[in-house]
């Protein structure tokens, strides 16, 4: 660098006739740079004798000394000057778009109970006067931080172009509770950078509506640029939330005895996030939260792109997911990555039971890239009335700050934190054979979460195997690949007729057998389905064994004319077998039964089991359709009408291990307390009933398939009873 030109030349002179010359700037050198640099931060004002004494040691003559000091103080003068312009131009807007915020907001201020006009009353009055006091604060900041930025550009920063609050980094939105606080380390590690959604990417990202409109009774009512930039700041206060909830651990995550879930501790949650005291007012509300970690078999980027898209989102978790629709997307992320995506949702969750009400959710789902290789999403519950045609009168949920930590591993796997955060209202009561499964959070936790994402990857992973076929049955890998896309429609469509879409209602038909049986007729969607109704009976029973061996039950060949009707109690032999897991369980099986009637029929099946859970999908495929699938064409018209078993543990032993009210015995509606464990199977059986679409459940169906419900049950019943008193 050149300080202190002294304009004497290299020998001090100068003079005289020479000033119509050029003048020429002596260059120090790094040394003299160096020692006038340390001299400078220790006192940038040296006195007479200091510089003489630099003079003499830097073989510098005073004048010289004198000008780099000079020249120097007057560049660190500029220096801060154009970085407190921008601090306080930065200050400025912020102030401006909140005075704007809630200007509107006292604006467009409408009663939630009539609709009218800004409601009467003590508490509407102080909360006007309360924005009244913090508005006449904003401006008198604001003409504060315009006086002093006046001078340092010569003119008031009001004479700016105007800022729109949606064009703003949401950082600086101060929308809700935690926007403003400092994130912590993570791990020792460098400070997480949570400038989410920054410059124009909210406001001027196209909107990206993607819609079933047979969803909502409304049409869609556009969002206005308050609402997206409310959004924003939500989703960002739910970033920070949910990245102080993944780091932290006791006392604000407890461990059960049993497995690596962790449960949270409410008393301390409250001490973290005081503004979250509220939510604890309501007696009736329950908190249902957990915390697990695992490795899944697919890296980040992959995730990330199955997570921001609802179709393949539904996909990953057909059990649990039984629909997802992009409403709108508020930021596309950047040009080279999902960081920064944001969009507005409606999700369906679900347990594979008619006695279980689905959950329905509208939410925010927010993704950042916190460093390469380590990626954060969150959801959380964002109230939109005017499209809520699925509230339940059962229950009301809501969905605090939730997601996963996905992040990658040297070989292409990932660890996966899974976060679950529930709050929910039950108006009625639940039913009895569920209470003690949902009220330990097993049925919509963070544990289910993770173990359907490890079995999904594990699934995708498998295609990549090369063992595949049992006795050479399946020639290719693109056979192998079509006998998979068959059986995952299969069990889609088996999961999707637990809940079917456009506003079924399973009716009862529990008088005609000594348990409670279902029925629901509506249109199949499938299009391998022929045109017609398909009815779906299903009920669900106790049985005094473990899931596990449940499982081993229905999925064993050798037991399988224990309980399929269907049969006739004839042998079964698996002709070809194609592993999707780790797990010895989880499988896609080709099955033959021997019955001289149908000799060119066969059964596809699949079996897959994890931690949350195991469910047996099966249906009757003739043999030119299989076929079809083992040489590699495409399965996508070979027509599916699946049956099959859910099984899932009943929560007693977790709900005793945890000190609450179990309620197991041989009958589960028993109120004695003891810590038996059993399962839950639910039972489902579909048959096509008519060609019309239009067609009504008919008498003779409902006799036909109660028949088969009940038939299969006490043979179940049967076969398990004598199976533990040979034991």
């Amino acid at each position: 660098m050149d300080y202190g030109g002294t304009g004497e030349g290299s020998g001090g002179s100068g003079r005289g006739g020479h000033h119509d010359k050029k003048k020429r700037y002596h260059r120090h050198t790094a040394l003299q740079i160096q020692i006038l640099e340390s001299t400078f931060k220790e006192c940038p004002h040296p006195d007479e004798k200091t510089r003489m004494q630099l003079s003499r040691e830097l073989d510098l003559a005073p004048r010289q000394i004198k000008f780099w000091f000079q020249n120097r103080r007057t560049q660190m003068k500029a220096h801060h000057e154009r970085a407190d312009n921008c601090a306080l131009r930065v200050e400025n807007d912020k102030i401006r778009c909140e005075n704007i915020v809630i200007r509107e907001a006292l604006k467009n201020l409408v009663c939630p109970t009539c609709g009218g006009g800004p409601p009467i009353g003590e508490d509407c009055y102080f909360d006007e006067q309360k924005l009244r006091f913090e508005n006449a604060q904003l401006k008198e900041e604001l003409d504060r931080v315009s006086s002093i930025a006046a001078k340092y550009i010569g003119r008031p920063v009001l004479q700016l172009p105007p800022v729109q609050p949606f064009h703003m980094s949401t950082l600086d939105l101060s929308m809700a509770s935690y926007a403003s606080s400092r994130m912590p380390m993570m791990h020792g590690g460098p400070s997480l950078d949570l400038d989410l959604v920054t410059g124009s990417a909210v406001g001027s990202s196209s909107s990206n509506i993607n819609l079933d409109h047979s969803m909502f009774q409304n049409p869609m009512v556009p969002l206005s640029d308050m609402d997206k930039s409310l959004m924003a700041g939500i989703a960002t206060s739910a970033m920070e939330e949910f990245i102080r909830l993944v780091q932290n651990n006791e006392p604000l995550w407890l461990k059960t005895p049993k497995d690596a879930v962790e449960t949270l501790n409410l008393e301390s949650y409250k001490r973290v996030f005081p503004d979250r005291c509220d939510s604890f007012k309501n007696p009736n509300v329950r908190t249902e939260a957990s915390r697990v970690s695992g490795v899944v078999t697919m890296n980040s980027l992959k995730l990330v792109d199955m997570f921001v898209d609802s179709i393949k989102w539904s996909e990953l978790f057909p059990s649990i997911v039984s629909r997802a629709r992009t409403i709108e997307v508020l930021s596309s992320g950047s040009l080279d990555s999902q960081s920064g995506y944001l969009q507005l949702m409606f999700e369906e969750l679900q347990l594979l039971s008619p006695l279980v009400p689905t959950r329905q959710l509208y939410l925010l789902r927010f993704v950042q890239e916190i460093k390469q290789g380590l990626w954060a999403i969150v959801d959380v519950s964002y109230d939109l009335p005017q499209y809520n045609p699925y509230s339940h009168p059962r229950f009301k949920v809501r969905r605090l700050p939730s997601g996963c930590l996905i992040q990658d591993m040297p070989n292409g796997y990932s660890k996966v934190t899974w976060v679950e955060h529930m709050e929910v209202e039950d108006v009625t009561p639940i039913n009895r054979l569920y209470r003690d499964f949902i009220y330990t959070g097993l049925a919509f936790g963070a544990k289910r979460w993770l173990a359907c994402l490890q079995r999904a990857c594990e699934r995708t992973a498998s295609l990549m195997t090369t063992s595949h076929d049992l006795g050479g049955v399946i020639p290719s890998s693109q056979g192998k690949r079509s006998m998979m896309k068959l059986s995952q429609r299969m069990m889609t469509n088996l999961c999707s007729s637990i809940n079917p879409s456009n506003g079924h209602q399973w009716t009862s038909i529990s008088g005609m057998s000594e348990f409670e049986v279902r029925a629901i007729l509506y249109k199949s969607t499938d299009p391998g389905q022929p045109n017609g109704s398909v009815l779906s009976a299903s009920t669900t029973i106790w049985l005094p064994i473990s899931p596990q061996n449940v499982f081993d039950f229905f999925r064993d060949s050798r037991t399988r004319p224990q309980w399929d009707v269907l049969s006739n109690q004839n042998p079964v032999q698996e002709v070809a077998n194609i592993a999707i897991g780790t797990h010895p369980g989880n499988c896609i099986s080709v099955l033959r039964a021997y019955t001289p009637s149908q000799n060119n029929m066969l059964i596809l099946q699949e079996s897959s089991t994890d931690a949350s859970g195991s469910l047996v999908a099966y249906c009757p495929v003739d043999l030119p359709a299989i076929n079809i699938a083992m040489n590699g064409e495409d399965p996508s018209y070979i027509p599916l009408l699946p049956s099959g078993f859910i099984i899932t543990t009943d929560g007693h032993h977790e709900m005793a291990t945890k000190g609450g009210p179990s309620t197991a015995t041989s009958d589960p509606t028993s109120d004695q307390a003891t810590t038996s464990t059993g399962s839950l199977v639910t039972i489902i059986f579909q048959i096509q009933t008519n060609s019309l679409p239009s067609a009504k459940i008919s008498q003779e169906s409902l006799t036909t398939v109660n028949n088969l419900i009940t038939n299969t049950v006490h043979q179940i019943k049967g076969s398990i009873n004598a199976s533990s008193t040979t034991t």
